[in-house]
């Protein structure tokens, strides 16, 4: 068994003015050792957070900021309750000594847990303080040191040699480089084109992976023996498995550098996007490809390990138009515009996927620009770039209306 340094040794800081921040987020086991009881096994997660104040005001932590439908203390000892009123009453008074407490008075440090849902891979932290005339807020990504990630297998460093990159700082030279990427995904081998290429997204990985996991987006596993028998059993039960494998699809030579899902209530549904980071560089930030898609059900392949495989939405449109209105709420994103990419695909006349699924588009490709939250949506821009058709089939309405000759 692999050994991790223990979550306090795990923990991040974070300074703004005279607020000085530090999260760890416990593993199942090590949260098991804190609380005595085994807290996953009930979904719950517990937060150790620390706040030391510098400043001359009182700061108080909103604890609905971290997670809108957190666990009060005594609710979660409660779910461990049993006819024992001594241990019960040990339990409650054990929960409630370890909660952090409001509010955190001037020249001193507070630290405690919340307990949250439980969130497996990774956890994004929005620490919010107010104080008279005043709030802070902190973001953490926090990565779980036991959940095998697709992402975990890749050294993103080592991806490129210095003289591959490619810097660029004028918007229109990033345009033209993104409309020059590879149009689609492709097999293993190189031979076959499968889903379009049809989103960009750049800006700091931490902001990216925040965003997502904010938005409930959950990483994927590797696909192993644990999470190969978690999907299908999830198949034959039709229940839901947030972090169900992808299947490996290729750009630049290689499988996707990482995945994200949002499930429904079974593993039939979901959303799921691919991620591929390229040589490309904007205002040193980093730019990646990326593959969107809405899977409406499932079949049995042999072109699958898990001898199933899911059946995408023909309207890629629609996913990638999902993906950008729901980050638009992650408070990270603050830029969007559209470049060409695979080309204009109709219904009529649809491709094909690698596993035969049909699919129509306008042939665009959705570029997101994120940055450190808060962005509302008053703070969204807008680039002059190419418009989807039903923007422009709107916009053409609208101008003839105005000339009175539409009603």
């Amino acid at each position: 068994m692999v050994q991790h340094p223990p979550y306090k040794a795990r923990a991040q800081t974070k300074v703004q003015d005279d607020l000085h921040i530090t999260v760890a987020v416990p593993t199942a086991d090590e949260a098991t050792a804190i609380y005595g009881v085994d807290l996953a096994e009930q979904l719950i997660q517990p937060v150790w957070i620390q706040v030391r104040n510098e400043s001359a005001l009182p700061y108080w932590f909103l604890t609905s900021g971290l997670d809108p439908n957190y666990f009060a203390p005594s609710e979660a000892a409660y779910a461990f309750h049993s006819t024992s009123s001594e241990a019960n009453h040990e339990l409650d008074e054990q929960f409630d000594n370890l909660q952090f407490r409001n509010p955190v008075m001037p020249e001193t440090t507070v630290s405690g847990f919340v307990l949250t849902n439980l969130d497996e891979g990774v956890k994004a932290l929005d620490i919010d303080l107010i104080s008279r005339g005043d709030a802070m807020s902190f973001t953490f990504v926090i990565a779980d040191p036991t959940f095998i990630a697709t992402r975990t297998r890749v050294n993103f460093d080592g991806l490129y040699n210095i003289d591959e990159l490619i810097h660029v700082d004028d918007e229109d030279e990033l345009r033209t480089l993104l409309e020059r990427l590879p149009c689609c995904t492709k097999n293993k081998d190189g031979t076959e084109n499968g889903d379009p290429l049809n989103l960009i997204v750049i800006g700091a990985r931490s902001d990216l992976i925040a965003a997502l996991a904010r938005r409930q987006w959950h990483a994927t596993e590797v696909l192993h023996v644990e999470s190969l028998w978690r999907t299908v059993k999830s198949f034959i039960q039709g229940s839901r498995y947030r972090y169900s494998p992808v299947s490996p699809l290729y750009v630049y030579d290689r499988p996707q550098d990482g995945a994200t899902q949002k499930a429904r209530a079974t593993i039939h549904e979901r959303n799921h996007a691919r991620f591929w980071l390229s040589p490309i560089r904007f205002r040193d930030k980093e730019v990646w490809v990326a593959q969107i898609s809405r899977d409406i059900g499932v079949k049995y392949t042999l072109k699958s390990p898990t001898i199933s495989t899911h059946v995408i939405d023909p309207d890629v449109d629609e996913a990638r138009r999902y993906l950008l209105e729901d980050l638009a709420y992650s408070q990270a994103l603050n830029r969007i515009g559209f470049v060409k990419g695979v080309g204009d695909v109709s219904r009529e006349a649809p491709r094909f996927n690698l596993v035969g699924d049909p699919y129509y588009t306008d042939g665009l490709r959705a570029v997101l620009f994120f940055g450190p939250r808060p962005y509302t949506l008053s703070d969204l821009d807008f680039l002059d770039w190419e418009l989807p058709p039903s923007f422009r089939r709107n916009s053409e309405r609208s101008r003839v209306g105005e000339q009175g000759e539409i009603r």
